[in-house]
């Protein structure tokens, strides 16, 4: 043994191979723990988020394990000769960013495929939106990685900021309008104002469902099979009207007039029972029927129910108001003409009079 360690010491790389050996059994000893040990306390659990974050990175922590053992040898005098003491290292510690880079990298885009289906199904943001944002999150963490790399070979980031910096103004210059639309979809998504299935009302204007919120602009299905394309600037300073928020469900309103003559809690009756008789109306909030007033020829009567969905609107008040016609005519309730009570007179100044 002491033979042993003599022959080590007169040969400084056998000592530096003795200590990556060392280190690469310490980290055969953390590849067993954490397979016997830490596996097996995460399968226990019901999360699954700690299961995930042991896949991606087991392989990273034995790598760096082996790295520090390498760092190690390296620093054991005598020092490496130039340029070899700074450029073994900095090889080293770049090879470990890059293997935690990567598990980062993985896991990234192990969460945003199983949030991409969710996030579309829900309509919270459309394709294109969601594809951005996960382009941009990759870009931002690779360069990450790459000035970090950089750093270790100690390179000066300085001229590389400051041109970054001016060619970031030109592009903003020449992309103003662009990024205002960018941004206005930014604002948009982080407001929530609306989200695809949503349907909206633009500046009491223009009225149809949300198909997709772009990069750049907003595309709105009109019921008249109409796609309307509205830029994302124009909508973030405009006034919305959402149907479907906050709760999906959409109250319309049907006027009726009855004449004086009848019974007004019989006409209550019959239109609580044509709204109950729709199967599209909800009961719940129940229906409500309103005397809005006395008009000229009639009393203005105004039932109020609810749909499950705001695109059911025209057909339902369509449907509602053939039941009105037809109850009314079953329980002998008029709706009447207008009338007028015109006076006419003749030379002599009488007055004749007609009611019409």
């Amino acid at each position: 043994m002491e033979q042993v360690l003599n022959l080590l010491k007169s040969s400084i790389w056998l000592e530096r191979l003795a200590v990556v050996v060392a280190y690469a059994f310490l980290a055969k000893f953390c590849d067993i723990f954490v397979i016997r040990v830490v596996r097996r306390m995460t399968a226990r659990t019901a999360i699954k988020a700690d299961d995930l974050i042991v896949d991606f990175f087991h392989a990273p922590v034995i790598w760096t394990v082996l790295a520090i053992g390498i760092l190690h040898a390296l620093t054991l005098p005598p020092a490496l000769s130039p340029p070899w003491h700074t450029a073994l290292p900095a090889l080293v510690k770049s090879l470990v960013i890059f293997v935690w880079g990567g598990a980062v990298f993985r896991l990234f885009n192990r969460i945003a495929d199983q949030n991409l289906v969710e996030a579309l199904s829900r309509g919270r943001i459309g394709n294109d939106l969601y594809n951005l944002f996960y382009n941009m999150a990759r870009v931002v963490l690779i360069v990450a990685i790459f000035l970090w790399i950089l750093a270790t070979w100690r390179v000066n980031l300085t001229p590389m900021f400051a041109s970054a910096g001016i060619v970031g103004i030109a592009i903003a210059l020449a992309a103003k309008d662009t990024l205002s639309n960018f941004f206005g979809g930014i604002s948009i998504f982080a407001d929530r104002t609306y989200k695809v299935g949503d349907y909206i009302i633009v500046d009491n204007k223009d009225r149809g469902e949300v198909v997709d919120i772009g990069i750049r602009s907003t595309r709105i299905k009109t019921r008249d099979d109409v796609l309307i394309t509205i830029p994302n600037a124009i909508l973030a300073n405009a006034k919305i009207i959402n149907e479907s928020a906050p709760q999906p469900r959409f109250r319309i309103r049907v006027p009726v007039g009855v004449s004086y003559e009848s019974d007004l809690d019989q006409v209550e009756e019959v239109l609580l029972a044509v709204a109950a008789n729709n199967p599209e109306v909800v009961k719940d909030p129940a229906p409500r029927v309103r005397v809005r007033g006395f008009a000229d020829s009639a009393v203005n009567f105004e039932l109020l129910c609810w749909l499950e969905d705001p695109r059911l609107k025209g057909r339902e008040i369509h449907h509602i108001l053939k039941a009105i016609f037809k109850a009314f005519g079953e329980n002998h309730i008029t709706i009447p003409y207008p009338q007028r009570d015109i006076h006419l007179k003749n030379e002599e100044k009488a007055g004749v009079s007609f009611k019409m």
